[in-house]
């Protein structure tokens, strides 16, 4: 049995080398987490920044309810991510408005892209619109698989700040999603009898 990402950090502090492994069990989740958020052409150079700040920093290294070094990473990638927030907005605008996703090809199951390439563009939208602080809740919690507790953690918030953020964020990504929809359905051509 490996050890957990505690003890590799613990151990990384005299055999620096042993960071390898919290490298290779968490690049992939950061990487594509950060690639979602401000796509390929930056997330290689976020997702290493990330762990180069971990490294440097992983004798502050202070784990949560778990023991795993997830909350932690994704909370340095959210804090580098700060310095791209307009790249971000920018992107989910640009998204919204041609509907293409550059993410989207690389979805392998062909029913998720199917329903992503129908709703991509007005959740792009609705994301676009959201406070970046709402943001990185609910994209924490949907695109990294956080729980309320780790996202907190990965914050430096109080639980009960991150369920309010996520519960405004929610709620407006509805709201809008709810108006496209309307949008939608008044603007739709009705049929005509002679239609068909």
């Amino acid at each position: 049995m490996e050890p957990d990402d505690r003890a590799v950090i613990v151990e990384s502090l005299a055999e620096p080398t042993r960071f390898a492994a919290i490298f290779d069990r968490h690049y992939d989740a950061v990487y594509g987490f950060v690639a979602r958020r401000v796509g390929a052409a930056l997330a290689a150079d976020v997702a290493a920044e990330t762990f180069a700040r971990a490294f440097a920093g992983r004798p502050r290294f202070r784990p949560g309810v778990s023991s795993s070094a997830r909350p932690w990473l994704f909370g340095i990638a959210v804090n580098l991510l700060r310095h791209h927030y307009r790249t971000e907005a920018r992107q989910l605008r640009a998204y919204a408005r041609t509907g293409v996703d550059p993410v989207l090809d690389a979805t392998p199951d062909v029913e998720r892209r199917v329903d992503a390439e129908a709703a991509g563009p007005c959740l792009a939208e609705a994301l676009a619109a959201l406070r970046p602080a709402e943001r990185d809740v609910l994209l924490l919690f949907a695109w990294a698989d956080l729980s309320y507790v780790e996202i907190a953690e990965a914050l430096g918030l109080e639980v009960g700040t991150v369920r309010s953020r996520l519960s405004r964020a929610r709620n407006r990504v509805r709201e809008r999603l709810a108006g496209d929809e309307q949008e939608v359905l008044e603007t739709a051509p009705t049929g005509d009898a002679n239609d068909g």
